[in-house]
């Protein structure tokens, strides 16, 4: 080899071997103050990471320490929400569905929802698929149809699903048809023995249906709160009732069928995690189940962390979480729920995390009668065509845009002033969000192999870092 293609090749060398030092690592932050003034807004420049020492308090993220992988984010698009985006012109509504639902730009890539099998509370009246006159029944299910989801609800899914065909659905029924219930009413009762085996018919042929119209559903809780009885439609299930249900009826009725739908225990309050523990501890009930679905209007999060321990192979799924709003606040309060529900229950091994609900009227409707959320605000507020963004959509944005499904927990210390979680990416990509809920601003660190950047945010602030 000639000496002027020595010196080319070593001149290569050289190059490629600086390449890595040349590029230097930075955060790009992305921001939400309660005052309003900045708004899940990308902030610039972004912060680069120095060898400078970090400063007290450090948030250290450490890769090499892995927990669960996630399925994504989102909000129930209940009944209400499909009627309020099917009344708005398609043009405005493909706008807002795009922004909710795909990831670039300054759309915040939601990756999950929840739906109701039949009407949820959030309904302007109560109905099933199998509806009947009082006193008639109907255990072959002859009359099943999901006439009462095709104008709204499945129209809106196709929409979503033409934006993100990968997007997870999971399906909760707040009720059995009335006439399988003890009472015959939507508020209450509790499913008749005799019906066990229709009922989980019932979820053969939704499923079924459901894939026939173009809507796959990847995963059913058994009863949306089955331990209350207060919301219309609402149904009793005590943890003897669905653990046969599942091991006897439903279970083997998805074998037979051929249903790959995942089934989720109990989906409501984490104040009683022996509901789930007591069925998973049946062998003959928990070969069909894939995992549990919690609610945190009750208990304390760490319960999630205690059902891992006990059965580490089965899913934990956050399945509902309302972020109410300050009545008569001008402040955006976003830090609280921030910090207890995305870093809270992201902490605790949930596979995914869903809000309620995404979307309402300015009046908190639609919801059914006597028994309906009154206080139930929207992800969105819709008012005819126009749009505002609530609490909930930017408590949601600063997790699902960035930390898309195929993503990993890693490891961070946890502040008590600054409640945080991180995050690996498909792409290699890490995501930290950071909640200041200690009511003063706060300076600090985040350092990662080595190298670290200093940073701050107000009080109340939340902010989300990726590098």
């Amino acid at each position: 080899m000639n000496s002027k293609i020595m010196n080319s090749v070593a001149l290569l060398t050289l190059t490629l071997v600086s390449l890595p030092s040349l590029a230097q690592k930075e955060a790009s932050i992305w921001l939400t103050n309660p005052d309003r003034s900045a708004l899940f807004q990308l902030q610039s420049p972004p912060t680069p990471f120095t060898s400078s020492p970090a400063k007290d308090p450090i948030i250290d993220v450490d890769d090499p320490k892995t927990f669960q992988t996630m399925d994504g984010f989102g909000f129930a698009v209940t009944g209400g929400s499909a009627q309020l985006l099917m009344h708005m012109d398609a043009e405005k509504r493909a706008a807002i569905l795009h922004e909710l639902y795909a990831d670039d730009g300054n759309n915040i890539g939601a990756s999950y929802i929840r739906i109701s099998v039949g009407s949820s509370d959030m309904n302007d009246h109560v109905y099933s698929y199998d509806d009947l006159p009082k006193g008639e029944t109907d255990p072959s299910l002859a009359k099943f149809s999901l006439d009462p989801d095709r104008a709204e609800v499945i129209p809106v899914l196709k929409e979503i699903l033409a934006i993100n065909p990968k997007i997870k659905i999971l399906a909760s029924p707040w009720s059995a048809p009335l006439w399988m219930k003890t009472t015959g009413e939507a508020r209450g009762g509790v499913l008749k023995p005799e019906y066990f085996d229709a009922y989980a018919n019932y979820f053969v042929k939704y499923i079924q249906g459901m894939q026939a119209a173009g809507i796959p559903i990847d995963a059913i809780t058994i009863q949306n709160e089955p331990l209350n009885e207060k919301n219309t439609p609402s149904m009793l299930m005590l943890e003897s009732e669905q653990q046969d249900l599942i091991k006897n009826h439903l279970g083997p009725a998805f074998k037979k069928a051929g249903i790959k739908t995942k089934i989720v225990l109990y989906d409501h309050n984490l104040d009683h995690p022996l509901y789930p523990l007591s069925i998973l501890r049946d062998p003959e009930a928990a070969k069909y189940i894939d995992g549990t679905g919690f609610h945190l209007y009750g208990g304390t999060v760490d319960a999630m962390t205690q059902v891992h321990n006990e059965f580490p192979k089965k899913n934990l799924y956050f399945t509902e979480q309302a972020v109410i709003e300050r009545t008569g606040s001008s402040e955006l309060n976003i830090s609280k729920p921030v910090a207890r529900v995305i870093i809270g229950v992201s902490r605790n091994w949930s596979k995914n995390i869903l809000l309620w609900n995404l979307a309402a009227d300015p009046q908190k409707g639609p919801h059914t009668n006597d028994g309906g959320c009154t206080e139930c605000v929207g992800a969105i507020t819709i008012d005819g065509n126009t749009i505002t963004r609530e609490a909930a959509f930017y408590t949601l944005a600063h997790a699902s845009k960035f930390v898309r499904p195929g993503s990993v927990r890693i490891g961070s210390n946890d502040l008590e002033q600054l409640p945080n979680v991180a995050f690996k990416t498909p792409k290699g990509e890490k995501v930290l969000i950071v909640s200041n809920i200690s009511g003063i601003p706060q300076t600090f660190s985040v350092r990662d192999h080595g190298k670290s950047f200093t940073t701050s945010l107000n009080a109340g602030s939340v902010a989300t870092y990726v590098w």
